[in-house]
């Protein structure tokens, strides 16, 4: 069978990351496209947008977002304006997938997650390294989970959420459409939307402080 063409957007961390969970024999990888004109790599073409249009046979996944843009990351994906069926999803394979789990289009599985009984990974969420979500979780569109994180049973994370890593969510709590999730923080009730938490027990922050401070660190 004759391998899909694909591209991945933007070129940043999480795309460059993408490449170990491409199945190479099914995608035949293009390169990347990235808003940044200024962007360049010696192991990877960087095309601008015009290649969207222009060739309507490609396979896409965009996977854009970090702590301090991941609140831009629906726009950014929807200004692709590409139907479903142009995404693909990524799975690497050593992440462990159970029974009965449902994934949706243009999600990132990277290695060594775990994924349960029962849990539903909606459409354009990234799962980054050895994170655990255990079973009846579910996780809405957009929203991006840091390696090492467990997620407990049961708990429910909103649409456009950042869970930084290292962190622990206890089961059966709700986080908020648009929460950022602090690195480390222990989560033990629930979070509203569009709020900031960190900490151990996590508490809630402001968040252009933690933005800064998270800048600062890098």
């Amino acid at each position: 069978m004759e391998k899909r063409k694909l591209i991945i957007f933007p070129f940043n961390g999480n795309g460059l990351e993408a490449l170990d969970c491409i199945d190479f024999d099914k995608y035949d990888l293009l390169g990347f496209i990235d808003d940044d004109s200024t962007k360049v790599s010696s192991t990877h073409e960087i095309f601008p947008r015009s290649i969207i249009q222009k060739h309507k046979e490609l396979f896409f996944l965009a996977v854009p977002g970090s702590p301090t843009s991941f609140r831009k990351r629906v726009e950014l994906i929807n200004t692709l304006d590409l139907a479903a069926d142009r995404y693909i999803t990524a799975i690497h394979p050593r992440a462990s997938i159970g029974k009965n789990v449902s994934i949706g289009f243009n999600c990132l599985i990277m290695a060594g997650v775990v994924i349960t009984s029962n849990s539903k990974i909606h459409n354009h969420v990234c799962v980054l390294p050895n994170t655990v979500i255990h079973h009846d979780v579910e996780v809405k569109d957009y929203t991006l989970i840091g390696s090492n994180v467990v997620v407990a049973g049961g708990t429910s994370i909103g649409q456009n959420c950042y869970i930084g890593s290292g962190t622990n969510v206890i089961n059966g709590i709700h986080i908020g459409d648009g929460a950022l999730v602090g690195l480390g923080s222990n989560i033990i009730r629930a979070v509203a939307e569009n709020t900031t938490v960190a900490g151990n027990p996590a508490r809630l922050l402001n968040s252009v402080d933690y933005v800064d401070r998270f800048k600062q660190m890098r």
